[in-house]
């Protein structure tokens, strides 16, 4: 999309929201009848506290760029929903955010399901804390994910850098290969919630119980979650060997789900459905 037809379909969609709305939806008296519906443009103005012939020409289509502040407060006065929120964002050329508080970080019924619809696939979902939220049995006898591993119970890069036993897992690619890549995906995800105080502890005792993670992390290495080859020894059934691939959740972006699809022709599938029947389990991430 050019960047004149992106600001001509911001006009488009902001005039058509303050259409939509009526004097009585934001606490105005109606004041007789209107030429137009919904609400005059210096009626949005004033709510989001900007001038009328600046929102004028940002209704209009002209070069403007509004911060983040002032978005906000447009979509507020809009009454936006969050998806309307989140278009309202992309087409002002501006990253959107959603910030989920930890205690609204739940997996839906529907999604459990889908969880335990990939058996015999290993697969869980991973929150914005980097957290275990929810995983099917598979991927409870692969990985143990509901025994808990003290200080940080089910955080993803605590178990890897923390947890001793997986060192002892990591075939294809090593341990060392897997702790670099995921403290690089973390400290790239970190940007969010750098000054939030569970990320502070979080960071501190890493630092502390790991000398690895406290090596790796000054060196400031991001990169995007990719899909990949894993391998996992199993101590009971041997080498597992998984494609590995993310999936995000539109309606949740800061969730991913995780999924382990063993790779054909390895005897991978055989395996798990031997740990299902045996249930064995190895307490690793």
């Amino acid at each position: 999309m050019s960047d004149e037809q992106r600001r001509q379909d911001l006009a488009d969609f902001l005039r058509t929201r303050r259409m939509r709305l009526s004097p009585e939806q934001i606490g105005l008296r109606n004041g007789g009848r209107r030429r137009t519906p919904g609400l005059r443009r210096e009626e949005v103005a004033h709510l989001a506290n900007v001038g009328v012939s600046w929102y004028t020409l940002l209704e209009q289509g002209h070069d403007i760029h509004p911060s983040r502040e002032v978005l906000h407060n447009i979509a507020d006065a809009l009454q936006l929903t969050s998806a309307e929120r989140q278009h309202l964002f992309l087409l002002a050329d501006q990253a959107y955010h959603v910030t989920t508080a930890p205690s609204q970080e739940q997996v839906s019924p529907a999604l459990r399901r889908v969880l335990d619809g990939l058996e015999p696939m290993p697969a869980y979902a991973l929150g914005r804390r980097w957290d275990f939220l929810a995983w099917n049995a598979t991927a409870e006898q692969v990985f143990s994910l509901s025994t808990p591993v003290p200080l940080h119970d089910y955080n993803a890069v605590w178990r890897v850098f923390v947890d001793p036993r997986s060192r002892q897992i990591y075939r294809k690619p090593t341990w060392e290969q897997v702790a670099q890549k995921v403290m690089e995906e973390f400290r790239a995800d970190s940007v969010h919630f750098a000054d939030e105080e569970w990320f502070k502890r979080l960071l501190a005792d890493l630092q502390r119980e790991s000398p690895e993670f406290r090596e790796m992390w000054p060196h400031h290495d991001v990169r995007d979650r990719n899909d990949g080859l894993k391998g996992i020894e199993h101590p009971q059934v041997g080498l597992l060997l998984f494609e590995h691939t993310t999936l995000q959740v539109p309606a949740l972006p800061n969730l991913k789900i995780m999924i382990y699809t063993p790779l054909p022709e390895t005897g991978t599938e055989e395996k798990l459905k031997q740990l299902m029947d045996q249930n064995i389990t190895i307490g690793a991430v």
